[in-house]
């Protein structure tokens, strides 16, 4: 099914009830909403020649129209391409190439960078901007009929990094999309058009997948006007607008626990914060939980599954009286309901409970490989499981435990930076030899990145400014690294490859 039909749906049964909210703002109702949503459709296919199928990026960071371009996208039968906007501007050109994508809409703040690759890269031959007037032009098109779409029809091509440091696009159908609603339903909360959904992290991300659940019940999706976490708006918003929800990395949970905004204020209308994407340490755990109480919910998931592994419920959270409570809170939780989960070996078969092996899944959630690129489709859904690339082991009760992660991704601040993406950018500057990229823990970010360099001449080596002008040329700001320490050789096994646990091990014995 389209997922635009909840829009449309929702139009004809609470036409009067707020929809989309622009801070404490009522930006649209539901009658409001899908009559831009159906306006914007014909804009598209019309004004740019469209066709069912073809891919269209949103490069915008949150806001009203994002939510609007998004179900316009899949109400014309196109397919979204929602875009990191903190991406560097080669590699927002890099995704809208390999994804073909006809037309980027925009914002005003990423405008100038997505309307120079018209014309220079792929297939891209317009980039709107919204708001503005070509998106009010847009809207102005009479409203067309709802496109239908089957559950495998591609509806959203989430990119994400690496091991070979260029992106691949998970293709997630209307099917993956519908699945992953329903498992919120089953394994998260139930939800109602008195409920709220508050988007503080990206919508190209988790926050924009987990407002679908939100959006086929009818419940209103709330832009921060900050564009991010901050303590005193939402604090604010919380005051406004009732049975409110959001998804947040650790870090940010960490941080509004700590913030008196937060702690002096009234979080009776806190539904259920939604966390995941990177370790929870458990005293940051319990501090929440005291300031938050049993409103937390943590989700395994990766973009190829969107969302949808394991869970760890509120009532989870809960049970501090269980024995193995402080276990079941470093752990990922147990199986969704939707989705079969192992821990296998090298042969891909089952491993007992206790032993550590490479987390699998399968289900009607996990994607249907990635775009345009057969041979990692293939090996990544080997045998008709998604091999997640983290390693872990299940307890006696189904429990998960994530025990590394493989292929050396680190986590800093919710957002994955693979290591040889990194590595590859500082091997441009002349004066390195070689580098090996490996995260630190972080008390704030969850990692932060280190570069270990060798120099070409040890007596000249390069400046800290040096490299980070080799970085930020090419790649976004948060993936460069915060420290760069000089080493006369790197530490290696006998076959050469270098052996980043000693580098991490090293940077571990100096944490306090």
């Amino acid at each position: 099914m389209n997922p635009a039909v909840w829009v449309q749906r929702h139009g004809a049964r609470i036409p009067n009830r707020p929809a989309i909210a622009d801070g404490e703002t009522v930006h649209a109702t539901w009658r409001q909403f899908a009559d831009t949503v159906a306006r914007a459709a014909t804009g598209l296919r019309n004004r740019f020649g469209l066709v069912e199928g073809d891919r269209v990026a949103i490069v915008m960071t949150n806001s009203p129209e994002y939510l609007e371009a998004m179900f316009a996208i899949w109400h014309a039968g196109l397919v979204v391409v929602p875009v990191n906007a903190r991406l560097h501007r080669d590699e927002i050109a890099y995704i809208i190439e390999h994804s073909g994508s006809k037309v980027a809409i925009t914002d005003l703040d990423h405008a100038g960078d997505v309307q120079s690759l018209v014309g220079s890269t792929g297939a891209l031959q317009a980039a709107p901007i919204a708001p503005g007037d070509e998106w009010q032009a847009m809207i102005g098109s009479p409203p067309m009929a709802l496109v239908e779409r089957s559950g495998d029809h591609p509806a959203w091509l989430f990119y994400t990094s690496g091991t070979t440091g260029r992106p691949k696009g998970a293709t997630l159908t209307n099917r993956n999309l519908l699945m992953m609603s329903l498992s919120y339903f089953a394994d998260i909360d139930q939800v109602g058009p008195e409920d709220s959904i508050l988007h503080a992290a990206p919508l190209s991300h988790g926050s924009g997948l987990y407002g679908l659940p939100h959006i086929a019940r009818g419940a209103l999706s709330v832009i921060p006007h900050s564009g991010g976490v901050d303590a005193a708006e939402i604090a604010s918003l919380l005051r406004r607008w009732t049975g409110v929800s959001f998804f947040a990395a650790p870090t940010m949970v960490k941080r509004l626990a700590g913030d008196p905004a937060i702690t002096g204020s009234d979080l009776s209308n806190l539904k259920t914060i939604i966390y995941g994407g990177a370790p929870m340490y458990l005293a940051d755990l319990e501090d929440a939980l005291a300031v938050f109480g049993p409103r937390l919910a943590q989700i395994y998931g990766q973009g190829e599954t969107p969302m949808t592994i394991t869970g760890l419920s509120k009532a989870d959270h809960a049970d501090t009286a269980h024995p193995n409570w402080r276990d079941r809170m470093q752990s990922v939780g147990v199986a969704r309901t939707d989705v079969e989960v192992r821990v296998v070996d090298d042969n891909d078969q089952p491993l007992p409970v206790g032993e550590i092996g490479e987390v699998v899944v399968r289900g009607d959630v996990v994607m249907t490989g990635y775009w345009e690129q057969p041979e990692a489709s293939a090996e990544t859904l080997r045998g008709g499981w998604l091999h997640t690339g983290d390693v872990g082991s299940f307890d006696a009760e189904g429990y998960l435990t994530l025990r590394d992660r493989s292929k050396d991704l680190i986590i800093s601040g919710g957002m994955n930076i693979y290591p040889r993406e990194v590595e590859e950018v500082l091997l441009m500057h002349p004066g390195v030899r070689a580098v090996s990229v490996v995260g630190r823990p972080d008390p704030e970010w969850g990692e932060s990145v280190v570069a270990f360099i060798v120099a070409d001449d040890a007596d000249h080596a390069p400046s800290t400014e040096a490299l980070d002008h080799t970085c930020l040329e090419r790649i976004a700001r948060y993936k460069r690294p915060k420290e760069y320490r000089f080493v006369d050789s790197l530490p290696t096994n006998n076959y050469g490859k270098v052996v980043k646990r000693e580098l991490r091990e090293m940077l571990r014995a100096e944490t306090p």
